[in-house]
């Protein structure tokens, strides 16, 4: 009789499907009009997608079966999970249009979990084409948490920036816009590139004197920043070839 055989890679992969439990509880949260508690099981789920990735390093587990279920719990949980919360906290207003408008955010995101898996060459990545799906469902969901009253909804002037915020991430997770990873703290890499480091550290360390809720503003600065350096550098390129 063959034995279980246990890996060391179950272990991330435990992490991952919690991801994606986490996920499928926000959506069950939403639907039931929890919004808040749907908004912070997105933050739970992020927190269990990194854990994998690190504890996948760590125990030097990383297969291709890990990547592709890691993709397949991040649909659920940072595509479908913010698409279903912000059509319920606001885009229902729309009728079929705020369907389809919320639902750029999952299928933009299912389009960058894709390109990302068939480009992917090693396991270990300096940058991201293109928005992550996590940082987008965090925007989201970090939106939600600072803003968000549950008996009124989002009060003027935020309640503008809902449709732009969605059409927005839902275009720069499709773009080729480069995002830096989540840097090792390491001697080395302090090195190398002390600067995400120490944005690192110092966006931490607001986290915890805001009591988290920085989160929005600091996601906002990721993502300008990579707008920004994108433009800088393509202005740059033109300059060189002229």
């Amino acid at each position: 009789m063959n034995q279980l055989r246990i890996t060391p890679s179950i272990i991330p992969n435990l992490f991952t499907a919690m991801n994606m439990f986490a996920g499928f509880l926000s959506i069950i949260s939403a639907s039931q009009g929890k919004l808040i508690y749907a908004a912070w099981l997105i933050i739970i789920a992020a927190i269990f997608d990194m854990l994998d990735g690190l504890l996948a390093r760590l125990t030097k587990s990383s297969s291709q079966l890990g990547v592709q279920l890691d993709s397949l719990s991040d649909i659920v949980s940072f595509g479908a999970a913010p698409a279903f919360l912000i059509y319920q906290a606001h885009l229902h207003s729309l009728d079929a249009i705020g369907i389809i408008l919320s639902s750029a955010l999952m299928i933009a995101g299912g389009f960058r979990l894709a390109r990302f898996n068939v480009q992917l060459v090693g396991f270990d990545k300096e940058y991201f084409v293109g928005l992550p799906i996590p940082s987008s469902a965090i925007t989201i969901a970090a939106f939600m948490l600072t803003y968000y009253e549950p008996e009124i909804g989002f009060e003027a002037p935020y309640s503008y920036f809902v449709l732009p915020m969605v059409l927005i991430l839902s275009l720069l997770m499709v773009s080729r816009i480069k995002y830096d990873t989540i840097p090792k703290i390491s001697k080395q890499s302090l090195k190398e590139k002390p600067l995400p480091i120490i944005f690192l550290v110092l966006s931490v360390i607001l986290l915890i004197i805001t009591a988290g809720k920085a989160l929005f503003y600091i996601f906002v600065f990721i993502i300008l920043f990579g707008i920004l350096r994108y433009i800088f550098n393509m202005f740059k390129n033109v300059k060189v070839k002229s």
